[in-house]
């Protein structure tokens, strides 16, 4: 590792100043070059920071055009061929590969001390094995402490500062509300007593902003540093995003040289798929010297944590860990529809199943809450009777005086739509609408007449008034920070809140209301996990107010009791490593003398939760070893063989039966009264009557979509299942015989097309009511009449006789089947009934031996660097692109991506040397832009005019020759995707504000939340200023110019509006 004064040789390119942000900071050196604490002195800023930089337009032009293979062309038979070639061909390139001579996977050379679990509190520490450790219980505190409080610690507090006396990190794990801001405080009181800065960071720009305005009253020389807005730089506190700080290390900021400490809020963010990543670099990237405080949810793994920090920095790393809740909570389940609440989890943590039990047995079974469940949550609210049950539960609420109360949503529209169900109750009193109205008075006296008006403004004040608020990210950013004052003033009684609510903001409610228990995370609808359920439900019960808190789920389909006990009972989630390689990331490290992209991966959190699974490995795989060695199969080889026959038949009929049931080839054979069996997760329901189908959008929001992949199918199939007395949800096949009228129920069960495992010829009569029981008896004695009809089996639909599926694949398939089983017919063990046990032993091992094979490819990745195959392939995309040039030393392309991090860096950089941007006026470059920085969906896609279409398929053509380059460089990688990726539906919002029109004519010209339009165009400026930065790189003082112009003529009105904490 480097030692700790490593960042000598963060050298900056050309010194600059943000004159955009910055303006009165002309004389201020943010991010000068610097020299260590030991004296060395600095290094030349052309000599070490940016590697030689040669722009040879005809070396350049050479390899580029040199002809690169196509992915497509690779004949089966030549994949290893091929990746000699290319592999030769990274050689001639200069392109360094594999790790460099010397390099070492990070040994896990910590040792982990444990001490005695007090009041609820457990401290554990990974300390450098050669650190000469005191004990904590040998602490001498200091005669003045740095910050004394007017109340005494909790014994995490008291412990975690105990820590930082002896200026050894530590991680603080405790639920919300517990007090982990007090740890936070003392730190930066330690710094300023030490005449140290010190630096707090956050996930969110609107958390930086609340934590700016709560130092600066208690700590005064407070600075803020978050992209939009900097205030006092030169301050011994700076509030700042992790983004912030992470660019700050890239360029080398002699800010740096005088931070003691940094404090990392809501750590547990690291784990995010996309951003998390930023955490890992920056705690990488800092000085050994400096140390950490980390606040963060309750985490299961936190010394896992602890140790990488450990290994990471040569220092010690505590652990206060605690789930202790000052405020205990009660967990109630409010059935769908029904009229009481039943107490699940009382207030000691006990669960309760039999108040469970009858829950779960309030709910009525009816296709209309089958549907309910499977479209919940689509952009609307889920139906009248949901909302009436809103509306039940929070006067209930107010009825008890259980107030304030926050009712969690998942959806933007829900939250709008349950609050005004609830806009003809009143919850303040005239003395209180009186302090509303001159708080959202001052709140909006900056704004113009027109922007006060605004449909969004106006149909919220008659809420506010009434003690209701809204908040989700669609709203305008001041409506949102008007409604956090109000609600901490206790101004609001009844809040609507997306779960982002949860994150940060310290304010807590008596109760809190889950308006679902299911949330679409993008790919899939589920059920939150523990550490969301946590999160969310921690901000029931207020401190020294409350004596317990309350949380209420609704719940409107029916749970298995496990799943409801791991929601409530479960706990949190560990802290897993989201580490990805970014082209910005390698860039910035490619320009760094000292530094390579190698030194990240193999010092990321990802690479040591790798290597610190090694023990548990061996001890799996050893395990595994002797449960192999101990069966003893009668003529294994010959079993072996029957046994591989059948493994490879099997293979084949789940390929046919892949492509029988695509959607083009089965949806045209779903006709009511065709007989269907159903297999899902290994469990055969039998024969059913297929009812009805359904083509839904995968997680779609009411967005129309042209791509079939969007597209699923849900058939409606009428089952023989057992009655059930619990609470299952899921449909249990009936196995007993007769009719069934005393443990079977013939039930309507929504399957997907792969739950279709064979369809039959036959089809019979299904009556048009099949909610009489009379109806569903016949149907159940007509499928039971045609299996004795047809012995030997019903009758299928033939693939090709009857589908007419017109398939190669399928025909190789079919007689691939034809032979598989002539062979198996005909082998020795075939019906041979004496041969069961030996089956049933082989297939005992065959898992036996998979799972070793597993194990064994943990383990052989726990002795590579991980990632390493996507850093080969990233280089080698940077490389034809012309951002590297041989032997990894960075090109003029490179330098000029490296200032690029809020939009796509090579896109932006192709585009910048293709001359895109050159002949386009300061609006459609401006309109451009927002394709890059709006990440949502809209149900309009906006018809362009010529003028900022014609840009668009520049933009899309160039983007797809960067999706053909990384295909051809064996990158996973969807053409079509990635250039979708980049969204239109702003354009025309960007070009127009632009060009003057006011806030409420660009909101009429999109169904996107105004809060959405505001984010995507401060999003914009912050992108605009790094590509007038990009343009400075290369000397193009024109396109400079026109971004800095596009910068003036977008940063007005309430768009950049000042926040209300600042």
């Amino acid at each position: 590792m480097l030692s700790s004064s490593y960042c000598i040789v963060l050298q900056q390119p050309e010194r600059f100043i943000d004159h955009f942000v910055l303006q009165d900071l002309d004389d201020l050196d943010l991010f000068g070059g610097f020299a260590s604490d030991s004296g060395t002195k600095p290094v030349p800023r052309a000599a070490k920071r940016d590697r030689k930089v040669a722009v040879k337009a005809d070396v350049k032009k050479a390899k580029l055009s040199a002809p690169s293979p196509k992915v497509e062309e690779i004949k089966e038979d030549s994949v290893d061929s091929k990746n000699d070639a290319i592999d030769r061909e990274d050689a001639e390139m200069g392109i360094k590969i594999d790790a460099p001579k010397g390099f070492k996977p990070m040994l896990t050379d910590s040792i982990v001390l444990d001490t005695e679990t007090t009041a609820g509190c457990k401290h554990q520490v990974a300390v450098p094995v050669d650190y000469d450790y005191v004990p904590l219980s040998e602490h001498q505190p200091p005669a003045e402490p740095a910050k004394t409080y007017p109340f005494t610690l909790d014994t995490f507090q008291s412990q975690a500062v105990k820590c930082l006396e002896r200026n050894e990190s530590v991680l603080v794990s405790a639920h919300t509300s517990a007090g982990k801001t007090v740890v936070a405080e003392y730190a930066i009181a330690m710094s300023l007593r030490d005449k140290q800065r010190v630096i707090y960071t956050t996930p969110i720009k609107a958390l930086s902003n609340q934590k700016f305005r709560e130092f600066t009253e208690e700590f005064g020389d407070v600075g803020l540093m978050t992209g939009d807005v900097t205030i006092n730089p030169t301050a011994s506190v700076l509030v700042m995003t992790t983004e912030i700080l992470r660019s700050m290390l890239y360029r080398g900021s002699e800010i740096m040289r005088e931070i003691g400490w940094v404090v990392f809020d809501e750590v547990h963010y690291m784990r995010d798929r996309e951003r998390g990543v930023v955490w890992e670099e920056t705690l990488i990237l800092l000085p050994d010297n400096i140390h950490h405080v980390f606040l963060s949810a309750t985490i299961p793994n936190a010394i896992e944590f602890a140790r990488w920090i450990c290994q990471l920095h040569k220092q010690p790393c505590h652990v206060v860990y605690t789930d202790y809740r000052p405020t205990p909570l009660q967990h109630y389940i409010f059935p769908a529809g029904g009229d009481g609440l039943y107490l699940v989890v009382d207030e000691n943590g006990t669960f309760k199943d039999a108040n469970f039990n009858k829950a779960m047995a309030s709910l009525t079974d009816t296709k209309d809450n089958a549907g309910k469940a499977a479209a919940g949550g689509k952009g609307k609210a889920k139906n009248t009777g949901a909302t009436s049950d809103i509306y039940k539960i929070v006067k209930m609420i107010m009825d008890k005086a259980y107030q304030p109360v926050i009712v969690f949503s998942f959806r933007k529209r829900e939250c709008e739509a349950y609050a005004l169900q609830l806009s003809k109750l009143d919850f303040n009193s005239e003395e209180d609408k009186e302090v509303v109205d001159q708080i959202v008075e001052n709140a909006l006296e900056g704004l113009s007449e027109e922007d006060r008006k605004l449909p969004q403004v106006e149909h919220i004040k008659p809420l506010l008034r009434r003690g209701i608020g809204i908040h989700h990210g669609g709203l305008l950013p001041l409506l949102k920070e008007m409604i956090e004052i109000l609600f901490q003033e206790g101004l609001i009684k009844a809040l609507f809140a997306t779960e982002t609510f949860a994150m940060g903001l310290n304010m807590p409610a008596r109760t809190v209301v889950f308006t679902s228990v299911r949330k679409f995370d993008g790919q899939q609808m589920r059920y939150v996990t523990g550490g969301e359920y946590i999160q969310m439900s921690g901000r029931a019960g207020r401190r020294g107010l409350d004596k317990q808190g309350i949380v209420i789920q609704m719940v409107d389909e029916k749970m298995e009791p496990d799943v409801a006990m791991n929601l409530l009972r479960g706990g949190a989630d560990k802290l897993t490593s989201a580490f990805h390689i970014t082209y910005n990331m390698l860039l910035n490290l490619l320009r760094i003398e000292e530094l390579n992209p190698e030194y990240m991966l193999e010092r990321s959190f990802l690479q040591f939760q790798h290597r610190i699974a090694v023990p548990e490995l061996q001890r799996r795989l050893a395990e595994l070893s002797e449960s192999k060695n101990a069966f003893i199969i009668e003529n294994e080889p010959i079993v072996d063989e029957y046994c591989q026959i059948r493994t490879q038949l099997t293979k084949c009929q789940t390929e046919i039966h892949a492509i029988v049931t695509q959607p083009e080839h089965v949806v045209p054979f779903l006709q009511p009264g065709r007989l269907a069996r159903i297999k899902e997760d290994e469990v055969d329901y039998g024969w059913g009557c297929i009812v009805n189908f359904q083509k839904k959008l995968k997680g779609s929001k009411g967005t129309i979509s042209a791509n079939p992949q969007d597209v699923t199918y849900i058939v409606e199939v009428l089952l023989l299942v057992t009655k059930q007395k619990g609470v299952s949800s899921k449909p249990v096949p009936f196995t007993g015989k007769g009719t069934g009228k005393d443990t079977g129920e013939m039930v309507v069960v929504p399957v997907t097309l792969q739950s279709l495992h064979s369809i039959s010829v036959v089809r019979i009569h299904t009556p048009n009511d099949l909610t009489k029981p009379e109806h569903l008896r016949k149907v159940e004695k007509s499928i039971a009449e045609m299996k004795i009809r047809f012995p030997d089996g019903l009758p299928l639909l033939d693939p090709v006789e009857d589908m007419r599926i017109q398939s190669t694949t399928l025909d190789n398939l079919t007689q691939r089947v034809e032979t598989l089983e002539k062979r198996l017919y005909a082998h020795v063990l075939h019906n041979d009934d004496s041969a069961k046990d030996a089956f049933a032993q082989h297939a005992l091992k065959a898992k036996v031996l998979q799972e070793i094979e597993s194990v064994e490819k943990e383990l052989k990745k726990t002795n590579t660097v991980v990632e390493m195959g996507d850093l080969k392939m990233r280089k080698r995309v940077l490389r034809r692109l012309g951002y590297t040039l041989p032997g990894d030393v960075i090109d003029l392309k490179g330098r000029v991506a490296c200032e690029i991090s809020t939009g796509d860096e090579l896109l932006l950089s192709e585009m910048i040397f293709n001359g895109v941007y050159n002949d386009l006026s300061v609006e459609q470059c401006t309109a451009l832009l927002t394709c890059f920085v709006f990440q949502e969906k809209s149900k309009e896609m906006p018809k362009l005019k010529e003028e900022l279409a014609a840009p668009l398929r520049q933009m899309q053509e160039s983007a797809r020759r960067i999706a053909r380059v990384s295909i051809e460089c064996k990158m996973t990688v969807d053409e079509e995707e990635y250039v979708e990726g980049f969204r239109p539906e702003l354009m025309d919002v960007g070009h127009a504000w632009c060009k003057g029109a006011t806030f409420g004519e660009v909101c009429k010209m999109t169904d996107v939340f105004e809060g959405s339009i505001i984010r995507c165009l401060r999003r914009e400026e912050e992108l605009m200023r790094q590509m007038s930065l990009a343009a400075k790189v290369i000397g193009n003082t024109e396109l400079e110019v026109k971004f800095a112009q596009g910068i003036q003529k977008i940063k007005r009105d309430i768009v950049f509006a000042a926040s209300l904490y600042l």
